[in-house]
């Protein structure tokens, strides 16, 4: 818990803002404030929150799981295929029925898609 404490006290340092007027801002008195950034008390889930939105900062940053304030990033990458029906599904939605461009559109849209899932 102490690296929470330490990001805490250092984001509103960093922001030059007092305790109270951070207080002020976040609906926290000063004095209980005191306590988190002295590691007197544990502050609750929703005051971490609130820091990691009005800061811009992860909750990864701030329990000290990164050094990165955005966080860490994930590597998403889903696996595409031919078969996938939630993909054909989105290309359907995505066009009008009744174009006579539609097949082609489509098909073109499905082979991107799958050049870019297979990693090309």
């Amino acid at each position: 818990m102490e690296i929470v404490v330490e990001r805490l006290k250092q984001l509103r340092e960093g922001a030059t803002l007092s305790q109270m007027k951070l207080g002020g801002l976040n609906g926290v008195n000063q004095s209980n404030l005191a306590r988190y950034e002295n590691g007197k008390a544990v502050p609750p889930l929703k005051l971490l929150l609130w820091y990691a939105d009005y800061f811009d900062v992860s909750m990864d940053y701030i329990f000290g799981r990164t050094d990165k304030p955005q966080g860490r990033l994930y590597d998403f990458n889903p696996k595409i295929t031919a078969d996938s029906e939630q993909l054909r599904q989105f290309i359907e939605m995505c066009f009008d029925p009744d174009s006579i461009v539609s097949e082609k559109m489509k098909s073109t849209l499905m082979e991107m898609f799958l050049k870019e899932g297979a990693g090309e």
